[in-house]
């Protein structure tokens, strides 16, 4: 039955286009092994950044590789792609969440309803986004003041699935992460994420506002 439900779980995601939104600082692990797991089930992965050429990975307390930016945030529309993929590392999320491209980018997802992953300090680009109102979900636990505050119920879980989000902790927790967002990529577009986050969207008034502070 898990062998048929792998076969399944590949025959939908064979040539899904999945945006992995990350820049300088990203966890190295938290950014590989779910791409791994995305390429073996037959999606089509690109690192999508505000950089070009290549981002310098973060592993633990010291930096690691250069990864290869498949596509500049300038370049990639949300509407090209399938699935997002958030990956953590403090640094990481903390840069974009600046970067209003990277903020509509990421909210473009929940107004289309497909699905999004995010791990560690990833779920920091969807409080940014505001698209948690509502919604539970887990991430590194300095970030659930800030979940709460967005209206999000956050839970000490290895990972947490709500209407096509799938969120979780640490890089202990990526096996099954890894588990879920396959599955969450692989059924698709969710239409209650798609309805909450369109009636979530700010105004023009409070997107200008934002761009102030």
């Amino acid at each position: 039955m898990a062998q048929q439900t792998q076969q399944a779980q590949q025959a939908q995601l064979q040539g899904k286009r999945v945006a992995i939104l990350a820049t300088d600082g990203v966890e190295q692990v938290e950014l590989t092994q779910p791409r791994h797991a995305l390429d073996d089930a037959g999606a089509v992965t690109l690192v999508v950044s505000p950089k070009s050429g290549t981002i310098k990975g973060w592993q633990h307390d010291h930096w690691g590789d250069a990864i290869k930016v498949d596509e500049t945030l300038d370049a990639a529309r949300a509407d090209d792609f399938d699935a997002l993929l958030l990956p953590g590392g403090v640094m990481n999320p903390d840069h974009l969440r600046q970067d209003r491209r990277a903020v509509e980018f990421v909210r473009r997802f929940f107004e289309a309803g497909k699905p999004v992953a995010a791990i560690c300090h990833g779920p920091w680009m969807l409080v940014e986004a505001g698209v948690v109102q509502g919604k539970t979900l887990t991430s590194w636990p300095s970030l659930q003041t800030d979940v709460r505050n967005a209206g999000g119920d956050w839970v000490d879980r290895e990972v947490v699935t709500d209407e096509g989000l799938v969120t979780s902790r640490k890089p202990d927790d990526i096996p099954a992460f890894n588990r879920k967002m396959l599955e969450e990529f692989a059924e698709g577009v969710h239409g209650g994420q798609r309805d909450a986050a369109r009636r979530a969207r700010p105004s023009s008034a409070q997107r200008a506002q934002r761009e102030v502070r």
